[in-house]
């Protein structure tokens, strides 16, 4: 279990987190949620083991992350950030093979975990491509690619469905998928609510740095959750399948 116990965080002396307890399972797909400047993207970053907090800690399998060995905790966590630059003039085959810079294993395992990755996200038509050249989606797929080939324990993407036309965006939810079917601990970051609804086993909301709610969709996107957090009306139909269906209505008018 990766799991934050009571975090505080500041940045540029404002509170960012206060006090937030969050755990992200094996073989689940937790969304986090929450409006603009609610500490989604912080509380990702600590999960990583990329910030560090005024109180609370992170832990992995009850051990701190931050004593962890740098190299061990790159194994086992992979990070995907919501803006990741590329500072190197390569090509997209070589920038996934480091997200296997983590390993000691044989050039052959290497080679079969990032064809895979590859595979995985629609990258290997570009492979031979220099990073500079590609759009938006195509480098948010091959940064995927590049956590994926790491075969962390833990993938972490903040908005990992940015600048993807809908069809990658598909394709990279049922890449996320498949990672949480074979035992992965995926958490992602979220800005769109029904689809949150669809796809995550568990959610976490976040308002102010707190954790609103959390639980399934059934018990974290309610009409009141929702309002308070977001301002908004929400109608939730529940589907024979036992999803949600959510359709926003408007504003909240509550008071």
């Amino acid at each position: 279990m990766l799991a934050a116990r009571d975090l505080v965080l500041k940045l540029g002396g404002a509170p960012a987190l206060a006090g937030v307890s969050a755990a992200i399972a094996p073989g689940q797909i937790t969304a986090i949620i929450g409006p603009n400047g609610a500490g989604k993207s912080s509380l990702l970053a600590c999960l990583a083991g990329l910030q560090r907090v005024a109180a609370g800690q992170v832990t992995l399998d009850d051990a701190p992350v931050l004593k962890l060995d740098p190299r061990q905790r790159a194994r086992r966590i992979g990070f995907l950030p919501q803006v990741a630059e590329v500072n190197w003039d390569i090509d997209v085959e070589t920038l996934v093979a480091l997200g296997r810079l983590p390993h000691r294993s044989a050039p052959a395992a290497d080679a079969a975990a990032i064809t895979a990755a590859m595979a995985a996200t629609d990258c290997a038509g570009l492979a031979g491509r220099v990073v500079s050249s590609l759009s938006g989606g195509e480098r948010a797929r091959v940064l995927l690619a590049r956590v994926l080939a790491g075969q962390p324990d833990y993938l972490l993407a903040d908005e990992p469905l940015a600048n993807l036309d809908p069809g990658h965006q598909l394709d990279t939810i049922a890449c996320l998928r498949a990672a949480a079917d074979a035992g992965t601990g995926v958490a992602i970051v979220l800005h769109d609510l029904a689809l949150a609804a669809q796809i995550a086993d568990q959610l976490v909301l976040l308002h102010n740095g707190q954790v609103a709610a959390n639980g399934t969709a059934a018990q974290v996107l309610t009409g009141p959750n929702v309002a308070k957090v977001y301002g908004i009306d929400i109608q939730v139909e529940h589907q024979p399948d036992g999803r949600l269906h959510l359709m926003v209505k408007g504003r909240s008018q509550r008071g």
